[in-house]
């Protein structure tokens, strides 16, 4: 059977290459790697073969915020079953929050409806305001917040502003009916709960 070779939709510049992050993550792999790192394939065989050099320069190189810890990985041989960083502690929401400028952070359009736009800062503010509010309803680490909430900026801010505290977010959708919702939200016995009165499809 005779197959049409693929062609190419979109092929980036040499330039573009050159300036991308992808090639200064290769870069700073060369310098850590006693092998050459000159292709995409060269970098994938050194994270598989030096897995606990690839991985923390990585973590480095993208900016995490939070404690790596000592350990990689815990019985690599095991697939599944190795551990990845058992040591690390991190938090989703103060990664993700880092950045505070007037870049788009969230493009929100509701079908036919609403259509809002909020910039890094603004989310921050909006996550801040929320967590506050948790604060207040005596939230705090390894507490349970469930959202019966539709796809909406809201549910975002609620959820980041849950894990930022520590919280664990769980979460549903309002056409998920009511035995759906207590199967789901009864297992875990949420100290808060945000819901919405209404939604549109």
């Amino acid at each position: 059977m005779h197959t049409a070779k693929q062609q190419a939709l979109y092929a980036p510049t040499t330039e573009r290459i050159s300036q991308s992050a992808m090639n200064a993550f290769m870069r700073a792999a060369q310098v850590c790697s006693a092998s050459p790192i000159e292709d995409y394939d060269a970098l994938w065989q050194w994270s598989v073969t030096e897995p606990q050099q690839f991985w923390p320069l990585l973590w480095e190189f993208c900016g995490g915020i939070g404690e790596l810890g000592e350990v990689v990985v815990d019985d690599i041989v095991r697939m599944p079953g190795a551990r990845w960083f058992p040591q690390a502690r991190i938090n989703y929401a103060e990664n993700l929050l880092r950045a505070r400028d007037d870049a788009d952070a969230m493009v929100f359009w509701g079908e036919d409806k609403v259509k809002r736009c909020l910039s890094r800062s603004e989310l921050y503010d909006e996550v801040s305001r929320f967590r506050q509010a948790l604060v207040a309803a005596g939230v705090r680490k390894g507490d349970r917040v469930a959202g019966f909430m539709p796809n909406m900026p809201e549910t975002v801010i609620a959820m980041l502003a849950a894990v930022s505290l520590g919280a664990v977010w769980s979460s549903t959708s309002p056409d998920f009916g009511s035995r759906g919702v207590l199967d789901r939200f009864g297992q875990i016995e949420p100290k808060v709960m945000i819901c919405v009165d209404g939604y549109w499809y």
